[in-house]
């Protein structure tokens, strides 16, 4: 039978430097994200306070400055016990720190390889279950994965996949802790048509199959599951314009001389639409491809000659994307956490690189 770790990360405040960044789970003060995600290299490119990967929630009682003493939540405690009752060994674990998730995470590591390098146990008895009050928290515990498993590029070994910089990251069992929403702004779990229910994650663990995704990482050093949306609005919720380059490939969407309303990138369909304006047409976080798409205000004539202002939808396909900012901060959302971007951001799709328990 299996060992499984329900993981939950503890926080107190929805505030930056939060798990996943600095080493802080409780909105307390954390570093800049200096986090690289190879194991004996670095990378160049750091990101800003604003930008780390947060994912935390609010929880009931205690002060800003101080982590709660936080109990397990009610699905946490009924999923354990379903699977206590097939007969799974089951422990629960609230990490508060970067630290503390990599001490969790290391029970999936395989045997020790020649190549001295860390890797996950494709045969492993320890199974991972991930109880989430955002998609932030899902993304900082893979984004820990990515940091543990992710070789150095001058020490890729001759077994990784030509398309991929990582292995096949262990598979994770989603718990969402809160009710699915409708509309949109649907969760990760929701679009994936995950078990929500405690004991039906419980079956999935246990009987289930490794569903494989598509990951997106960036060259700060943080990956993405679902998508980023950037553009911001202001007071009275109209959009402001902004200007950036954005490529896919070899495609350019907009070379930064004209104004953009909003951009989405995207590995499953959480930034699908903008409003009542599509954006993504059909994001699939399993086709080894990220969807993106431009918003551009373009102004147009009428046959009578007046003047009004069309939304024109650019959108391309490919295995990477880079955005570069031509003017100030561009606030965005990249798995519904908050951040501004100040300078080039690229992100490339690593197909099939992680993995959910799916029934």
């Amino acid at each position: 039978m299996y060992d499984v770790v329900l993981l939950t990360l503890g926080s107190e405040r929805d505030a930056p430097g939060g798990c996943g960044s600095g080493g802080a789970c409780c909105g307390g003060a954390a570093d800049t994200d200096t986090d690289t995600t190879s194991q004996a290299e670095t990378d160049t490119g750091t990101t800003s306070q604003a930008e780390t990967d947060t994912g935390t929630t609010s929880q009931a009682g205690g002060d800003s400055g101080h982590c709660a003493t936080e109990r397990p939540r009610v699905p946490v405690l009924a999923c354990a016990d379903a699977l206590t009752e097939r007969g799974a060994r089951v422990e629960t674990v609230t990490a508060r720190s970067d630290a503390e998730i990599d001490a969790v995470l290391a029970r999936l590591d395989g045997p020790a390889r020649p190549d001295g390098l860390t890797w996950p146990d494709p045969d492993g008895k320890t199974r991972l279950v991930v109880a989430t009050a955002s998609d932030g928290q899902l993304r900082a515990v893979l984004r820990r994965l990515v940091r543990r498993y992710a070789p150095a590029p001058s020490r890729r070994p001759a077994d990784l996949p030509g398309n991929r910089t990582l292995p096949d990251l262990p598979p994770v069992a989603v718990l969402p802790l809160d009710p699915a929403r409708a509309g949109n702004q649907r969760d990760l779990a929701a679009q994936l048509g995950l078990p929500r229910d405690p004991a039906a994650v419980a079956g999935a663990v246990l009987d289930g199959t490794p569903r494989r995704l598509d990951l997106l990482r960036n060259d700060a050093g943080s990956v993405t599951l679902d998508g980023a949306l950037l553009g911001a609005a202001d007071d009275a919720g109209r959009p402001l314009q902004w200007r950036a380059r954005v490529e896919v490939d070899d495609t350019i969407l907009t070379d930064g001389d004209e104004p953009l309303l909003a951009c989405a990138v995207a590995n499953a369909g959480g930034y699908a639409a903008l409003d009542d304006v599509t954006l993504l047409t059909a994001p699939d976080p399993a086709d080894g491809q990220v969807e993106v798409a431009v918003a551009v205000p373009v102004v147009v004539r009428s046959a009578l000659g007046r003047k009004r202002v069309r939304l024109e939808v650019r959108r391309a396909r490919g295995r990477a994307v880079s955005v570069l900012p031509r003017e100030g901060k561009v606030p965005y959302l990249d798995d519904g956490v908050e951040g501004e971007l100040t300078r080039k951001r690229s992100w490339w799709v690593e197909p099939g690189a992680w993995a959910v328990w799916s029934s």
